[in-house]
């Protein structure tokens, strides 16, 4: 006779028992790690269609095509030239929290957790494919990640099932069987990231190796000796060349793109191209080559900030290759005002068809400081245009020109909110002292740069405390399209004081006081520094 008890459930109704703390953490991890099998497998897949495809560069070029210029701003002004690792890393780490999360999922739920992995797998996709340079084919490395992601998590969590029992107790599973499942996915996973790795480094090695053999030409128009006097010899004082591991870098490209030089090539066409041309390098290296020192400036560049340098570029000059092409300016009746420059990673950047032909050194550079471009900097070929920010004019890894209006087309930035057109403003900066310096009371030499690139730089003002300007001494000038060195030698009493510092170009404008933001087209007012003199 059977006996009737409060505890006894019907057969029909019973429940899996509740995951305990060691089968959670442990699903958890199985997430991890299957997020790390899609990563890895991802990058394997991404090595056989392109870098750019995979879902880490793809998810955060869409972040960075959707980022507000004040939130990129931020992210330039704290983190600078390592923006981009930041964003990387915090893609990580987001990834690494849902994947854990995921895996608590998949343990009460397999199939919804599964459901979630291919969501994931789902936006990596179209992210890839809907980059403004993307392919379908870039949406296969996120969608095999997501594939091998869900088996690794399934066969995981399988392992954390219940032990078999008419009872189990909450917490047994086959330990010994996950263990070994873990272990052997991860070093797979790990052998797969590396083989991916492997064979990126073998695609990308025959750019390295073209840039490694290009012999850069004599030029025909050697740039003017810097003059004596043009770099005074203070300490903390910018030097009036940048090297090339110093010159800013701010554009989107989370993976630098390699191109070949022997198979790059760039188009010219448009509206007012009465001759559409096509040029590979040894086209250009074949033309009348040019040298000149230019000073680039970014527009997110704070009042006072580092983006901003000074280089020898060599190239050929764009507005010949135009005129050849039967371009003609707004100023003689050609029929296009923008000329749109394409990068090969879909970068677009909106210049005045103007501004390159009225004379100045626009150029087609393929070298910088006595060397061939590095990668960051757009090698093989990228844009130099003296006066202009970059966001407007300095286009690396450029492979295409196209001839439009600015009625008709809006650039990458413009349509996040930048100015379509954009020249330098009139700017200094004091380099020394710097901020919360402690120098001794007596003469302290107050030094900085200033540019105002196309119209040079006539005079710098130094103030103390808001009291009456004093007229800098200006180190001797390279040309117009380049910065300018400055010292002030400060009779310096002890206490606390603020420097600030102003710049008047050769057209006679005195740089603004007025602090506005970078957006949309440049930050206004003075540098100022505060230091303590004992």
């Amino acid at each position: 006779m059977s006996e009737d008890r409060d505890d006894a459930q019907p057969t029909g109704s019973a429940r899996p028992p509740r995951p305990g703390g060691t089968r959670t953490a442990l699903a958890a991890l199985s997430g991890l790690i299957a997020g790390f099998c899609a990563l890895a497998v991802a990058e394997l897949a991404a090595a056989l269609v392109r870098p750019e495809a995979g879902p880490v560069t793809a998810v955060g070029g869409a972040v960075i095509d959707r980022t507000p210029p004040a939130v990129r701003d931020f992210a330039v002004r704290n983190f600078g030239t390592s923006d981009k690792l930041a964003l990387r890393l915090g893609i990580l780490v987001l990834l690494a929290l849902f994947a854990m999360a995921i895996g608590v999922l998949a343990l009460r739920h397999r199939r919804l957790g599964s459901a979630a992995v291919l969501v994931f797998g789902l936006v990596g996709a179209v992210a890839a494919a809907g980059r403004p340079e993307g392919v379908p084919a870039d949406a296969l490395p996120s969608v095999v990640g997501a594939a091998v992601a869900v088996a690794v998590l399934y066969l995981l969590v399988g392992r954390l099932a219940p032990a078999p029992g008419p009872a189990p107790e909450a917490g047994g599973f086959d330990r010994r069987g996950f263990v070994v499942a873990a272990t052997a996915t991860a070093a797979v996973s790990a052998g797969a990231g590396l083989l991916g790795r492997r064979l990126t480094s073998s695609v990308q090695a025959g750019a390295s190796a073209s840039r490694h053999d290009l012999v850069l030409p004599v030029p025909r128009s050697a740039a003017a000796a810097v003059p004596a006097g043009a770099e005074p010899r203070i300490r903390g004082l910018t030097p009036f060349f940048t090297p090339d591991k110093d010159f800013y870098r701010v554009d989107t490209a989370l993976v630098v793109p390699r191109v070949d030089a022997g198979a790059w090539r760039l188009r010219i066409h448009g509206r007012g191209v009465a001759r559409p041309v096509t040029v590979g390098l040894h086209d250009l290296l074949r033309r009348e080559i040019v040298e000149r020192d230019i000073t680039l400036a970014c527009v997110s560049n704070e009042v006072g900030g580092p983006l901003v340098g000074n280089a020898r570029w060599l190239g050929v000059r764009l507005a010949d290759l135009l005129r050849e092409a039967g371009v003609r300016p707004p100023s003689e009746g050609g029929p296009a005002d923008q000329i749109v420059a394409r990068s090969v990673d879909g970068m677009t950047i909106g210049t005045p068809v103007e501004t390159v032909m009225d004379g100045r050194d626009a150029l087609l550079a393929f070298g910088m400081n006595g060397e061939p471009l590095p990668f960051e900097h757009g090698f093989p070929v990228r844009m130099v245009v003296p006066g202009l920010y970059g966001y407007v004019s300095a286009c690396k890894w450029i492979e295409d020109i196209e001839l439009t209006t600015f009625a008709a087309y809006d650039a990458y930035w413009v349509l996040r909110g930048w100015a379509q057109q954009a020249p330098v403003k009139t700017e200094s900066r004091i380099d020394t002292p710097g901020p919360s310096a402690s120098p001794k009371a007596g003469v302290v030499p107050v030094a900085g740069v200033a540019w105002a690139q196309h119209r040079g730089i006539s005079r710098v003002e130094v103030r103390v405390d808001g009291g009456k300007w004093h007229t800098a001494r200006l180190a001797a000038a390279g040309t117009r399209d380049t910065w300018r060195q400055w010292v002030w030698e400060w009779p310096a009493a002890s206490g606390r004081h603020t420097l600030e510092v102003r710049a008047t170009d050769k057209t006679g404008a005195t740089q603004t006081g007025i602090r506005t933001g970078t957006v949309p087209d440049g930050a206004t007012g003075w540098h100022s520094v505060v230091v303590d003199v004992s």
